[in-house]
Parts: structure tokens; sequence; C-alpha cells
């Protein structure tokens, strides 16, 4: 190398190098090279190319065709092959190898769950089932073909962007130019590196209801729709982004009172994992069935038997509380946008999905266009080649360059009114007509086929200018084609937040050992309160006059001097607790009746007013806030004239934990007694019905139904023509076909009109319900065809008759209105009843709501006041010190309870 070619360069690269020209050796000897990177660097290097590798090229699909690269090779290589026959799938996915480097498992897996959407393949053989969990047969024993709808809106080569495949051989498309928002109605699942996707599917018919929106400026909503059904609660689905969350529960009936069914499962799930989570939660004790069967076919169908003593109401929250009959979807809304990842909402992309599809149809109405003008521009080029009779003009011609003169020269004069220039290239073309095609040339002919492409063109451009209509009219067209079976199979619905406590089987055995302080469901030989779950609360009372809620245990110790203990459910605002206790060691008796609604676990509350020295008298527990009558025993003084008299608890406002009581006497008292307990002082349970969620609740939410206590039931009423009567446990379930509820009164009969369908006659009838268990009953005919009109519980129900007035016979009738109470009687439930009208009924109407306006009799109306005014006694925490009027005398003594 000479001197003056050695550059600074040179000398950067040779400045570890020896005068010899080696490289220099390290500390240890060893000679160094400078293209040697260090390890960390290269492993940084080739995660971030996997890394961007795997979210581009594998796992999250593209946004303008919804499609991952495997996805749309496999399209692209099936409409290479597409003859309108089956293929195999084997020879599908051999000849998609050519445009896919990962080998034949992953094109076959991923055709597979193409498939399985049933949207662009149509499949022939066993492809596996969705339902069941089962897996396809082999690729060489099932075949496939596309479409119509791909045919229709997947491929347009024309308007593709086409590239060059991963070894240079062929060519594939960049993004499929997909005339839909196919993405959002297949969905789409994957994980990539440092990033997931996941794009639930949405309902077909709904997506092309919502681009119409969009295209005419009007809002979007959609929400997803699962192949299963099911139901589905999309509250916080947050567009699809992340931190959304979709609840989705099967769909569960109750056969009678010992067999549920499934008929729909979630999304996510299959037939086999459902039933295993059903088995795991019945092992661990958390739900209680007698068998399972799966009688699975094209339906789902899971009988699910229950043992006697287990409510199929609470076992269907059970199931939904610890079993996959509900599952929680969280969507993680990403696509790929010109090679970038992006999080989008579901509105966003199908926005974008729709204008991409505006654009496509403009695109292909532009080549439309183009090729429609060279169509005319030749087909004008070839009138007047033929008709001037220009093809005589080259016969004296003897050279290329001289004919192509000639028919320029000779055109010129004629051309005036084409749209463009004459090139060479039409001249040629010119030159290439047939004599036989002249000699034959229809100048009428040929004027039709110029004012037909010239009426083509008015067509197109018009589409042109009225682009967003010209989409309207192709979203309705796909409608038209395509939407047949593709209903929502998913119900919309609002759930419910279950409380598994109070769903959860008592599978154990509650004991507490009150001597040593321990409490549990494993101290066998200790003292048995009560069954109880493993996830329970229990409450405890000392003799200190201390309290504390504490979780269930195997074995767990809380203390001694145990004065009761038991299961305690949160919000408990029923079980009423009576305390009597020394306030410190020369301080007065107090009394207090008070109720747990809410703690915090593991506490100690103190119960007295924490003076020192206070220790508890009495203690007793009522469920239901039963009134007591208590015999108080002082200890016999000189200066005392009464030294034993009773109270009754029920006169005492119910207050908080903490309120300090009142006083019962500043004299030393000796013991108290319990004399009797008698009824509720409760007022009667008010009970409302939320139809957003379908349930009973206490909470004020929905319709007020009434007070409950005892033995009241709640009337419910179906569009089958079948009355209900139920308990007022704010767990009971109502069939969707309700359309009535209300509190059921005894007093009240049931009015309504049926057609029966095999007399082909309306018929009347007023009843009593006889039949006061909870299941359906049927009131109207069973005979074929036969349906409920109307059916009202009201004192005075009217209706009025519309007659068919495309009949003759009742052409000119006008509405009738009838008053069913002064029409027919009170019957027994099993009554035909009066015919109404023997002429044809277009419809039959209440003339009010279902309970109706008219006034109950004097005795149910001051019954109804009296629940609906009633009020529960209570008060805020505190404490209110006075004198107890002690008026009654009592010389009968009773056992102490404490």
């Amino acid at each position: 190398m000479s001197e003056e070619n050695n550059t600074p360069h040179d000398e950067e690269e040779n400045k570890d190098m020896n005068p010899e020209g080696n490289p220099e050796p390290d500390d240890n000897g060893r000679e160094l090279d400078d293209k040697i990177v260090p390890l960390s660097g290269l492993y940084e290097n080739w995660f971030l190319d996997y890394a961007s590798y795997v979210i581009l090229e594998r796992a999250v699909p593209g946004l303008y065709d919804g499609m991952k690269p495997v996805q749309r090779r496999i399209l692209h290589s099936m409409k290479e092959m597409d003859d309108g026959r089956y293929n195999k799938v084997a020879n599908i996915i051999g000849n998609t190898m050519k445009y896919h480097p990962h080998g034949d498992a992953s094109i076959g897996d991923a055709l597979v769950q193409l498939g399985q959407k049933d949207l662009l393949i149509d499949c022939q053989g066993n492809w596996g089932n969705t339902l069941t969990g089962d897996s396809a047969a082999a690729a060489r024993y099932i075949e496939a073909r596309l479409s119509k709808f791909a045919n229709h809106v997947v491929f347009n080569p024309k308007t593709t962007n086409w590239l060059s495949s991963y070894d240079g051989r062929n060519k594939e498309p960049e993004n499929l130019p997909i005339k839909f928002p196919l993405l959002l109605a297949q969905g789409a699942e994957g994980i990539a590196v440092g990033m997931a996707c996941k794009i639930l599917p949405h309902n077909f018919i709904e997506l092309i209801d919502n681009s119409i929106n969009h295209l005419r400026g009007r809002k979007v909503e959609f929400y997803p729709d699962f192949p299963n059904g099911g139901m589905a609660d999309f509250t916080n689905y947050n567009d699809g982004l992340r931190g959304g969350k979709v609840r989705v529960r099967a769909k569960i009936n109750k056969v009678d009172k010992k067999t549920l069914t499934i008929n729909e499962i979630p999304f996510g799930t299959t037939t086999t994992s459902l039933i295993e989570s059903i088995l795991k939660a019945n092992d661990k004790g958390k739900i209680k069935i007698k068998k399972i069967e799966d009688n699975t076919a094209q339906d789902a169908e899971i009988m699910i038997h229950l043992p006697s003593g287990v409510s199929p109401d609470k076992l269907i929250d059970a199931l939904y509380a610890f079993t996959d009959c509900e599952v929680s979807i969280s969507p993680n809304s990403s696509v790929i946008d010109k090679d970038t990842p992006k999080f989008l909402g579901v509105t966003q992309i199908l926005k974008t999905n729709t204008d991409n599809t505006v654009q496509l149809l403009k695109l292909e109405l532009e080549i439309k266009k183009g090729e429609l003008e060279e169509q005319w521009h030749f087909s004008s080029l070839e009138k007047i080649f033929i008709e001037k009779r220009i093809y005589r003009l080259i016969e004296e011609e003897e050279t290329w360059e001289g004919v192509i003169g000639a028919i320029d020269k000779g055109l010129k004069p004629h051309i005036k009114h084409l749209k463009r220039e004459v090139t060479e290239e039409d001249i040629v073309r010119l030159t290439e007509i047939r004599i036989k095609r002249i000699s034959k040339f229809d100048s009428f002919k040929a004027d039709e086929i110029i004012n037909r492409l010239e009426d083509e063109l008015k067509n197109v451009q018009h589409k042109l200018d009225n682009l967003i209509e010209h989409a309207v009219d192709y979203f309705k067209d796909l409608k038209k084609k395509f939407s047949a079976g593709k209903e929502r199979k998913t119900e919309i619905k609002v759930f419910d937040n279950i409380n598994a406590s109070k769903v959860i089987i008592a599978n154990r055995k509650f004991y507490v050992d009150k001597k040593e302080g321990f409490i549990g469901y494993s101290l066998r030989g200790a003292e048995f309160v009560q069954d109880c779950s493993e996830i329970d609360d229990i409450i405890i009372f000392f003799e200190s006059g201390k309290m504390m809620v504490t979780k269930i245990a195997d074995k767990k110790f809380v203390g001694k001097g145990i004065v009761h203990a038991a299961v305690w459910k949160r919000g408990d605002k029923r079980t009423i607790y009576h305390l009597f206790y020394k306030d410190g060691t020369g301080g007065p008796t107090m009394m207090k009746r008070f109720s747990v609604k809410s703690i915090t676990r593991d506490k100690e509350y103190d119960l007295t007013k924490g003076t020192k020295g206070s220790k508890m008298l009495y203690f007793s527990v009522h469920p239901n806030g039963e009134r007591e009558v208590v015999t108080v025993h002082l200890r016999p003084r000189p200066h005392l004239k009464r030294i034993r008299w009773d109270l009754d608890l029920g006169d005492l406002l119910i207050k908080g934990r903490s309120a300090g009581g009142n006083i019962v006497t500043k004299e030393i008292v000796s013991k108290i007694t319990q004399k009797e307990v008698g009824g509720s002082t409760l007022a009667a349970r008010k009970i409302w019905y939320d139809d957003v969620v379908g349930r009973l609740n206490d909470e004020q939410r929905g319709k007020f139904l009434g007070s409950f206590k005892g033995d009241d039931k709640i009337l419910t009423l179906y569009s089958n023509g079948e009355y209900r009567l139920s308990h007022f446990d704010l767990s009971t379930h109502f069939d969707e076909d309700m359309i009535h509820i209300e509190k059921w009164n005894p007093n009240h009969a049931l009015s309504c009109v049926y057609y029966d369908g095999e007399k082909d006659i309306h018929y009347v009838k007023r009843f009593e319900c006889e039949v006061t268990t909870d299941k359906r009953v049927p009131f109207i005919s069973d005979s074929e065809g036969s349906y409920l009109d109307v059916v009202s519980t009201a004192y005075q129900p009217r209706i009025k008759i519309i007659y068919n007035k495309l009949l003759k016979a009742t052409k000119n009738l006008p509405d009738r209105e009838v008053n069913l109470a002064d029409f027919i009687d009170v019957k027994g439930m099993k009554s035909q009843g009066n015919q109404l009208t023997k002429l044809k009924v277009k419809e039959i109407v209440l003339d009010h709501k279902i309970e109706g306006d008219e006034p109950w009799p004097d005795e149910v109306k001051q019954e109804k006041k009296k629940e609906e005014t009633s009020t529960e006694s209570s008060n805020e925490e505190g404490s209110v010190e006075v004198e107890w009027d002690m008026t009654k005398k009592s010389d009968d003594d009773n056992p102490t309870l404490f």
C-alpha cells in the first residue's frame, strides 16, 4: 500500500496492528478482532429484530384487510387454485408454502381456524367443532373452496398492491382489497413479543348497518356477537380497548326443581371444559350436583341433575359464581397500520374499514371508467376507419411507416369528437382488423355498442359523483345477499353481581370450643353450631362485651370467654342482638338492641361504652328481629320496694353496635332471665324488581313490588299463557318470556282472553290461582295454534276488540270495548270460559296496564296501604341515656341464658 493512499481511516483500522501487520494481543495473550460484537449487543439487536418480526408478520392482524400474513397467503393461494370445485386441504397447504416460510403445520392450523369462522371458506368434511372442542380431521381428508362472499368482497387484482414472495419467485398481495370490516366480523387473537391482540367477533348484519350509519354521519354503536350464543354484559366493553371487560354467561334454563339445562355456552369455552369446571366446583364443595350429562349434538345441551334439598335458583347463581358458566374476557384491540402497531377502538376500526371500502369502490369505478373510455375510443375509431373507407388509403403504400402515416392522415378530419389523441398503438390495432369483419361491418350495431358504452360511462360517472350513496347501496346489497342465518346469537344483558358467600353450598360443619377459645370446621368433639362454607365469616361475642368478625378456618384461636359464635353475612339487617351490660364497676346497667351490618374483618369492637370494669350481663340473638320479654332481678337491699320486673325489648329502638344504649337501673343487678320471645318487630321486607338485570332486590332499584313477609308470594305471568307463584327470595330467577310481575293477592282473580286454535274462537275466562306451588302453570287451551291475547289482574279489566277491516263481514264494524268483570264471573282455573266473539279479530288489547287502574276491594286496598306505609324501626348509631319505664311486674322466674 502506497503512503499517499494510507488515509486516516486506514490508520484507525490499523491502530491495533503490530509493525508486522498482525493484530495486537490483549492482556490474556489473545489477538483482538475489531469485527467482534459484544454478546450483549448481539442479543439486543436480535431480540428487537425478532420482536418486530413476530408483531408485524405473525401475531397481529392488518388494519385494512383484517388478516394476519398466513391468512392472507392462504386466501391468495385458494384464489389462485380456484376453479369452483373443492380442493384437498393438503393441496391448499402445499400451494400456500410457495408464499409462507413457516411450514405446513402453521398453515394447516390457520386454515382450519378460518374455516371454522364460517365466512370466507366453504368447508367439506370434518372440520372440528368449536362447541365441543373436537379437532378437525387430517388435511388429506377434508376439502375447501372460497365462499361466494369471499369471491365477492375479498379479491380484485386490479386494485391490489403486489410484493415479491420470500424467495422472490412469486408475487403475493401486500393487503387484500377487502370491501368489508372483516377484522371485526371474524375477530382476531395473537400473542407477540411484548404485545398481544384480542379482538372479539361482531355481528355481520350490525357491522353493515353501522357502516351505513358512519357513511350517513349517524352514531356508530355495536357490540360483539359470539358464535356459541349465550348472554353478555358489555357495560365495561370500553370500545374493545385495553382495560375493558366483557362478562359472558351460559344460558341456563330450569326444566324442573331437580333439573337444569345449559343450551348456550360462553365464548372461549367448550362443552368439555365447561363440564370439567362444574365437576371441579362440585368436588371442592362449592356446588352440589347429583350428576351431569352431555347430550350435545349440533347444539349444546348439558343436563345437570340436582340432589334433593338444593335450590335450582341458588345453584344457577353458584354456577355463574364458581364455574365457567360465567367468564370474563378482556379485549385488547391492536392492529398493524402501515407497518406500525396501533391500539384502535373497534369503532375507529369500523370507520377506517368503511372509509377504505369507499376508496376501493372509487378505485374500481375509476378503473372501470378508464376501461370503458378505451372501449369507446377504439369502437369510435373502428367505425371511422371502416365507414370512411380509410383502409383503402394503405393499398398503394409499400412501407410500414407509409401505412401508419396514411391511416393517421385519413383519420384526422374525423377525430375531433374523440376524448383523447390517436396514438400509433391505436393505428396498429386498426391494421389488425380482419377483412371479414370489415366486409360484415354493421353501422347500426356499431352505434348501439357506442351508445351502450356511453350509458355505462354515464352510470359510472354518476356513481363517482355520488360515491357515498354508491357505497351505501353496496353495503345494502351485501346485507341482502349474504345476511341469511347471520342474525345476532348473543343476547345483550346487564348482569347483577353475585355474592359468592350467599350462593356457595354449606359443605362444612362449624364448631366452637368456648372453653379453650377455638373455632373452625375441624374441631371434632367441640360444640356444633351450624353448617357453613369455606369462605364464610364468623361473628363472635365475648363475655367482656367485645365483638369481632373473622374468616372461617379449619382451626383458629380467637380468645376465651366466647358467649356466641355464628356465620355472619355482610349487610344483614334482619338479625338483631339484645345486650345488657354493667357500665364499669360502679356504673348503671345498660341495655341495647342492635344489628351488625358492616365491619372490618379481625378488628375487635367494644359493644360497651369502654369504661374499665364493664362486663356483659345478658346476651341473646334473634334471626328475624323477634321481640323479647326479659325479667330483671336486683340484689335485695333494705330500701328497695321492687327487686324484679319485666322489660319488653320490642319497644326498644334498634340502633348501631356502637350505641351506648339505655339505662335500665343504677341498682346492682343480680341476674337477667328470658321470659318469652314473640313475633318479629321488623317491618315486612320491601322488594323491588329490576327489569334491567331481571332480578329481585331490596335496594330500591326498579319497580316496587310491595312489602313481603311470611308466606307472601310473587305472581309472574308469561306470554305463552302460564303463571307462576314464587317466594320472594332475592335469588329467584325469572324466565325471559315473562310479561308481568307483581305481589300476589289471593283475593284477586286473573282475567284473560285467549284464542283456541282447535275451535278457532276467542274465549274469556276469569279464575283464581288454584295451584300455588313454585312452578309454571298453564291456564289457556293446550291445543295446537292456541295463544294468549291479553291477561290482567285488574279489579275491573277492560279490553278493546279491533276487528279485521279487510274482511267483508267486519269491514264496517267499529272497535268494541268490553268490561271482562261484567262479561263473565270468576270460575275454576280449568274452565274453558265464554266465547268473546265469533267474528274475525285483528287484535285484542287491554285498555290499561296489566294491573289496571280500577280500585281494589276496600279490605284489599286498606291492607295494601298498610303494607306500603309500614317502615322498619331504625335509628342512627348513638347513645341516648334515659331512665327506662319499669311499670310491669312479674313474680315468674326463668333460667338465665347467661
